[in-house]
C-alpha cells in the first residue's frame, strides 16, 4: 500500500515536472506582441524577426488607448511582453498606468540617443517622425513661414487646419513649446493661433491635407508619414492632394522642428524577457529601419540608416533635441492649456 502511494506520488511530480518542462518550453520560442500599429505595418518585420531567430511572436493588434486599458485591466495576468504604440505621451502614460518596466540593452542604448529614450529605459523610440508645417503650393509663398509661433499672426487667420484638441500628436506639440518658453506665454499663443483656424478641427492628418488640397486652408499641420503615405498611395484622390502640399521645416533657427516618436516597452508582467528584448533589439536593426523608411513612411531613429527617396525629397531638417519623456510630464498642463485657449 505504501509502495503504491509513493508511485503515485512519483508519477504526479514526473507530470508536474513535465508540464513545467513543456511550458518552458513554448516560453523558450515565443514572445507576445501588443500593438498599436496595424498588422500590415508590423507583421512583415515580425514574421522576418521569426524565420531569422525562431521565436514566435504572437501579435494583438489595436487602438492604443484601448491596448493601454487592456493592459492595466490584466495586470500580472497579461501574457503581453512588449508594448508598442506611438507618441511620447502615449508611452509615458503607460509607464504612469504601472504596465512597463524598465530594462537595459547595450544596443538599444548605443543606437537610441537619448532623447529618443525613456531616461530609466521603460520605453525606446523605433522611428521618428515630424509634425511640420505642410502649405499648398502657389498659395503661400515659403518666405512668409518661420516658425510655430509665427502662425499666431493675424494674416493667417482662417488659413490653417488641424486636428482637435483632444489629439495626442497636437498635445505633445503643445507640451513642447510650453517646455521651450513656459504656460503663459505659450497660452497666449494658442488663443491667437485658434482664431486662424480655417474651421472648426475634425478628421484626422491625412483630412487636413486633403482640406488644404481642396482649398478650405492654405496650411495644414500634420505628421510626416500621413503625406508620405499619400504621395505612394494606390489612391489617385490622396496622391493628387499630397502632390498639392510642400514640407516646411519650422525653426530651423531655433530648437528645431516638432519630432515624436513610435516606441516599444516591456511590459511589468513579461514573461519572456529575453525573448522581448531580442525582438526591440531587432526592430532597430538597419534591416527594420530601412523598411520602416519605406514602407511607413518615418525617419529611422538609429543614425546612418538611408531614408525613403520621399523622405529624401524633403531635404534634412533640424529636430528639436528635448527629451520626449518631457512630453508626457507635461501632457495634463498641455491639455488644461488647449482647453483654456478654446481649440476644440
Amino acid at each position: 500500500m505504501i509502495r503504491v502511494k509513493f508511485s503515485l506520488v512519483a508519477v504526479a511530480i514526473v507530470s508536474l515536472l513535465g508540464s513545467i518542462a513543456a511550458q518552458s518550453a513554448i516560453a523558450a520560442d515565443e514572445v507576445n506582441l501588443y500593438s498599436a500599429r496595424k498588422e500590415k505595418l508590423i507583421k512583415p518585420l515580425l514574421d522576418q524577426f521569426t524565420n531569422e531567430t525562431g521565436i514566435k511572436v504572437n501579435l494583438v493588434t489595436g487602438k492604443a488607448d484601448a491596448l493601454l486599458k487592456r493592459l492595466q485591466m490584466e495586470g500580472k495576468n497579461s501574457p503581453a511582453d512588449l508594448l508598442i504604440t506611438t507618441d511620447a505621451g502615449r508611452l509615458y502614460r503607460a509607464k504612469a498606468a504601472g504596465v512597463t518596466q524598465g530594462f537595459k540593452s547595450t544596443l538599444l542604448e548605443s543606437e537610441i540617443p537619448a532623447s529618443f529614450r525613456d531616461p530609466e529605459g521603460h520605453w525606446y523610440g523605433l522611428t521618428l517622425r515630424s509634425r511640420p508645417i505642410l502649405y499648398v503650393k502657389g498659395k503661400v509663398n515659403p518666405a512668409e513661414l518661420s516658425t510655430y509661433e509665427a502662425l499666431a499672426d493675424p494674416k493667417w487667420k482662417h488659413r490653417i487646419c488641424i486636428r482637435s484638441s483632444s489629439n495626442i500628436y497636437n498635445q505633445s506639440l503643445i507640451a513642447s513649446m510650453i517646455l521651450s518658453s513656459d504656460v503663459a506665454t505659450t497660452e497666449k499663443w494658442a488663443t491667437a493661433f485658434v482664431k486662424n483656424f480655417a474651421r472648426p478641427p475634425k478628421g484626422g492628418d491625412r483630412d487636413q491635407i486633403k482640406a488644404a488640397a481642396a482649398g478650405q486652408c492654405d496650411i495644414a499641420i500634420a505628421n510626416t508619414y500621413y503625406l508620405a503615405g499619400m504621395l505612394t498611395s494606390k489612391d489617385a484622390g490622396q496622391r493628387a492632394a499630397a502632390e498639392k502640399m510642400a514640407v516646411f521645416w519650422p525653426n530651423q533657427n531655433s530648437r528645431g522642428a516638432h519630432v515624436n516618436v513610435s516606441g516599444i516597452a516591456l511590459t511589468k508582467a513579461a514573461k519572456n524577457r529575453a525573448n522581448a528584448i531580442k525582438l526591440a533589439e531587432y526592430l532597430i536593426g538597419e534591416d527594420a529601419q530601412r523598411w520602416y523608411a519605406e514602407k511607413n513612411g518615418e525617419y529611422p531613429v538609429r543614425a546612418g540608416v538611408a531614408q525613403s527617396g520621399v523622405l529624401k525629397s524633403w531635404g534634412k531638417f533640424k529636430m528639436d533635441s528635448l527629451n520626449l519623456s518631457k512630453l508626457g510630464e507635461l501632457n495634463p498642463e498641455a491639455v488644461k492649456l488647449m482647453d483654456r485657449a478654446r481649440w476644440k
